[in-house]
């Protein structure tokens, strides 16, 4: 029999019962739009979590201060001074590799132009800051290395300060008042967005950390030292050899903790992604669930079709079919099942993606191997669900068959 014929008959059969058709394409329907849905937003989460670390610079690995042992309290790391300037300087001198760092500190203070206000968020850094961070200035530019030794009374404001206390005046050499102290802005940043935390990483004002410690915060200690190391290949070496060095300084000895914390990049990441990456594997086991569902159902359908069409078959096979024809017309059946609830989950994995990405303001990303993977999946779920069925209808006797009530 052609191949034509054997599928307009097989077609046929599933206009016959549409309705059981639909149901039983449900499980693939579910499982390809819970896969589709879940590459698009595990992708976007992705996507999101490289575009907010980017803004970190390259290659950065931070040190943070602190897991220290308090009265039997573990301090987390940003909340105990453990760190100097001295030991920025060290790391700089004496570790390979490393091009540049830059001591931070912070703290939330008010600024003022006039009868404007703004509590925001006080940086300290070192001029190098802005090229370890990539962060270009869309006026003026950045304070200097003699603006550190003099701890001058000089700033760079981030785009939402400006916006706040200048509107759409041109802040550069204007005069704010910050904690009542005079400062001359001297650059107004790019805007960057929000930070892997979900901060607004533009509503700060960046001063040189010798004006921050000495006219401001009064702090003699660090929260942070950024550095930069001269290519990935040897940030793991850098960090080991710092962290060796810090221990050193701190009289570390032996098995006791570290008073400070060591994070580069990618660990950045990958504690940013965790939450995504549960939910990443929970939709992939709703998905395998799905699938394997809707495999069962197309398997247990087949065989109730081969049941009730047994006297077909019988008379099918007795005026010339063979075997392989009605091997081959069940097979069609199963696959066009999975193949059309392949298609329509695709779709509302899709849809469901994009009411996710408008609702949630959470970018998807969906690439087309998935979806070629996620329609293909549905084609063999069909043909190795449909199989037995199949076998059963072609393995009939045709006897037997014609006297089938």
């Amino acid at each position: 029999m052609k191949l034509s014929a054997t599928l307009r008959i097989a077609l046929r059969a599933l206009r016959r019962n549409k309705m059981r058709s639909v149901l039983t394409m449900l499980g693939i329907i579910i499982g390809v739009g819970a896969v589709i849905a879940m590459v698009g937003v595990g992708n976007g989460a992705r996507a999101q979590v490289e575009a907010r670390l980017a803004t970190l610079g390259e290659n950065m690995i931070l040190i943070y201060a602190g897991s220290i042992n308090s009265s039997g309290v573990r301090i987390g790391f940003g909340n105990a001074g453990t760190l100097k300037t001295e030991d920025a300087a060290a790391i700089m001198r004496e570790v390979p590799g490393v091009t540049a760092v830059s001591p931070e500190t912070r703290a939330g203070v008010q600024v003022m132009l006039g009868n404007q206000n703004w509590y925001t968020n006080l940086i300290g850094e070192s001029p190098e800051y802005f090229d370890m961070r990539q962060w270009p200035f869309i006026a003026g530019a950045s304070f200097l290395e003699e603006d550190v030794k003099s701890a001058a009374k000089v700033v760079v404001l981030g785009q939402t300060v400006a916006l706040q206390l200048f509107g759409n005046e041109d802040p550069i050499g204007r005069i704010i008042r910050v904690k009542h102290v005079p400062f001359l802005v001297v650059g107004v940043l790019k805007p960057k967005g929000l930070s892997l935390q979900g901060q607004d990483q533009d509503d700060v004002v960046i001063v040189p950390y010798t004006t921050a410690m000495k006219r401001l915060t009064g702090a003699t200690i660090l929260r942070t030292i950024n550095v930069q190391a001269e290519s990935p290949e040897i940030m793991e070496r850098a960090q080991l050899e710092l962290s060796d060095l810090l221990r050193q300084r701190h009289r570390i000895l032996g098995s006791r903790d570290d008073d400070f914390t060591v994070r580069n990049q990618q660990e950045i990441a990958e504690v940013a992604t965790a939450q995504s990456k549960t939910m990443f594997y929970l939709l992939v086991a709703i998905a395998i669930v799905s699938l394997v569902v809707g495999g069962i159902g197309i398997m247990n359908i087949m065989l109730v079709s081969v049941t009730e069409r047994t006297r077909e078959i019988g008379i099918r096979i007795a005026i010339g079919a063979h075997g392989r024809d009605i091997l081959l017309q069940f097979l069609i059946e199963a696959v066009t099942l999975s193949s059309i609830g392949g298609l329509i989950g695709i779709v509302m994995g899709y849809g469901t993606a994009e009411t996710i990405s408008h609702f949630a303001n959470w970018p998807t990303m969906i690439p087309l191997i998935y979806v070629l993977l996620a329609f293909l999946s549905s084609a063999v779920v069909g043909i190795i669900s449909g199989f037995y069925p199949a076998y059963k209808a072609a393995a009939l006797d045709p006897i037997d068959a014609l006297r089938y009530e």
